[in-house]
C-alpha cells in the first residue's frame, strides 16, 4: 500500500484538487506544506492531525515544509470562525512563532533529502507594499469568486458580526504563500483540514494565473489535499475540554492530563482516532477493533490510543509516569498509597504546593479547591461539593462547610483531590 492508499484507507483524504496527485506521489519525491498560525505559543491536539499528516509524507520520502504564519496571524483566518480574532502585537507574535516552531521540530526530522523546512511567511509578506500587493496579487481575484468560498460566505451571512476587510484579505495572503513556496522550493501541494479547502484552491488558482500572466510555467503543478475535521459528538472541534485546549506542551497540559484525555475517548470515536493519530498498521488496528467489539468495557482501544499518542508527543518516560499515576489514583483506597507512589504520581499529574501554615487555622475545602485551581471560583467549588463531585483522599465530601486540617494529610505531606470520576489533583503542603 503506497502513501495515498494508506491515507485513503485511514479516512484521511477528504478532498483532493486533482486525482493525478496520487500518481505524482508514487513517481517522485515531492515537497508539501502545511501552515500553522501562531495564535498561541504552543499547538494543541487539534493541530496534531496536520502535523502527523506532514510526518506521514516525510516518512514516505517526501519533503515537508512547516510554515508558521507570522504574517497571516496578524490578519486572522475567517475559516471556521464565527467572529473575528483579537489582533496580536508583534512582540507576542514573535514569541508565539518561536514556541510553535519548537513544537513542530519535535515531530519532523531535519536531516537527509526529506529534511523538513521550518519557514515563516512574514519573511516574504512583510516586504510587500500595499499597492504592490494589490497590483501583483489582488488583481487575480474577483470578489464574486471570493465570496463564493464557504469560509467567506458563512461570515457574510452573519449580519451581526459579518467580516472585516482585514479577514476578507486573508485568502489572498495564504494563496500567495503557496505561490511563493511553489516558486522558491518547488512545493507541489498544500495540505490542511477541510476548513482550508477554499484557501488551498485559491492558492492553486493563483499559481496558475500569475504564471499565465507572465507567460511562464509553474516549477511544478500545484495540488491540494485536505483531511476531515474531527468533531466531537456535540459538533464542537476536537481537542477542547471544560478546562480549555489540550496542549502539546507539557507545561500547559501535563502528560497525565494528556494521557487521560485520550483514555476518556468515547467508544464511537476511538477507532477513527487510532487511524488518524497513530502509526499502527491498519491490519493491527483491525485486530484491536475486533477485540474492542468483544469487550468494549475493557477499553483496550482507548488504552492503546492513549499509549501511542502520549508516547509520540511526550516520549516513553513521560508515558510510563502517566500510566503509573493513573494506576495509583484509580486504585480502590488512595489512603493505602505509599509516599513513594504519591511522589511518582506527582511527577506527571497536576499538583500544587501550598504552605503548611494554612492548616494551622480554619481552612475550608472551598478555599483549597480554588487555591489548587481544581475549581475556578468559590461558586463553582460550592456547586461541585453540593453535587457530590468532590472527594478528598477517596472520601466524598457533601458539606460546603467542610474544613481541611493536618489530619487530612497523607503521610503528613499531601491531599488527593478528586473532581468528578476522573480528574485528580495532588495538593502538597510544606
Amino acid at each position: 500500500m503506497d502513501l495515498f492508499q494508506d491515507l485513503e484507507a485511514r479516512g484521511l483524504v477528504k478532498q483532493v484538487t486533482d486525482p493525478r496527485f496520487q500518481t505524482l506521489l508514487s513517481k517522485k519525491s515531492c515537497t508539501v506544506y502545511v501552515g500553522f498560525d501562531p495564535t498561541s505559543d504552543s499547538l494543541h491536539v487539534g493541530n496534531l492531525l496536520p502535523i502527523l499528516l506532514l510526518k506521514r509524507f516525510q516518512d514516505a520520502g517526501h519533503r515537508p515544509i512547516a510554515l508558521t504564519g507570522g504574517a497571516t496571524a496578524m490578519i486572522g483566518d475567517p475559516s471556521g470562525k464565527s467572529e473575528e480574532r483579537n489582533l496580536l502585537d508583534e512582540a507576542t507574535l514573535a514569541s508565539n512563532v518561536l514556541g510553535v516552531t519548537q513544537v513542530l521540530k519535535r515531530f519532523l526530522k531535519t536531516d537527509g533529502p526529506s529534511g523538513a523546512l521550518f519557514l515563516n511567511n512574514k519573511d516574504w509578506i512583510a516586504p510587500f507594499h500595499f499597492l504592490e500587493f494589490l497590483r501583483d496579487v489582488g488583481k487575480h481575484f474577483t470578489v464574486n469568486h471570493m465570496i463564493a468560498k464557504d469560509s467567506i460566505r458563512s461570515r457574510l451571512e452573519d449580519r451581526e458580526n459579518g467580516i472585516s476587510y482585514t479577514e476578507f484579505s486573508y485568502m489572498l495572503i495564504q494563496a500567495y504563500d503557496f505561490y511563493h513556496l511553489n516558486k522558491a522550493y518547488q512545493c507541489a501541494a498544500q495540505l490542511g483540514g477541510s476548513d482550508q479547502w477554499g484557501n488551498i484552491t485559491a492558492g492553486c488558482e493563483l499559481i496558475r494565473r500569475m504564471h499565465a500572466h507572465a507567460k511562464t510555467q509553474p516549477p511544478i503543478e500545484p495540488f491540494g489535499l485536505t483531511a476531515p475535521l474531527i468533531l466531537k459528538s456535540d459538533g464542537s472541534k476536537y481537542g477542547k475540554t471544560e478546562k480549555g485546549a489540550v496542549w502539546l506542551d507539557s507545561t500547559r497540559t501535563s502528560p497525565y492530563d494528556f494521557y487521560q484525555f485520550f483514555i476518556q475517548t468515547p467508544d464511537t470515536e476511538v477507532m477513527q482516532l487510532l487511524k488518524f493519530y497513530t502509526f499502527l498498521p491498519l491490519a493491527e488496528i483491525q485486530k484491536i477493533e475486533a477485540e474492542f467489539k468483544k469487550a468494549p468495557e475493557a477499553r483496550t482501544a482507548q488504552k492503546i490510543l492513549a499509549q501511542e499518542v502520549t508516547r509520540l508527543v511526550h516520549g516513553e518516560t513521560e508515558l510510563q509516569k502517566a500510566e503509573s499515576a493513573s494506576s495509583a489514583f484509580f486504585q480502590a483506597d488512595p489512603t493505602a498509597m505509599s509516599l513513594e507512589a504519591l511522589k511518582q504520581a506527582h511527577q506527571s499529574s497536576p499538583a500544587s504546593h501550598l504552605p503548611l501554615a494554612l492548616l494551622g487555622s480554619t481552612y475550608s475545602l472551598i478555599d483549597l479547591l480554588v487555591a489548587t485551581q481544581v475549581c475556578n471560583s468559590k461558586g463553582s467549588a460550592r456547586r461541585e461539593i453540593e453535587g457530590g463531585g468532590i472527594a478528598i483522599n477517596g472520601k466524598k465530601i457533601s458539606s460546603t462547610d467542610h474544613a481541611i486540617t493536618r489530619s487530612d494529610l497523607l503521610h503528613g505531606s499531601c491531599i488527593l483531590i478528586r473532581r468528578g470520576k476522573k480528574t485528580y489533583h495532588l495538593a502538597w503542603f510544606q
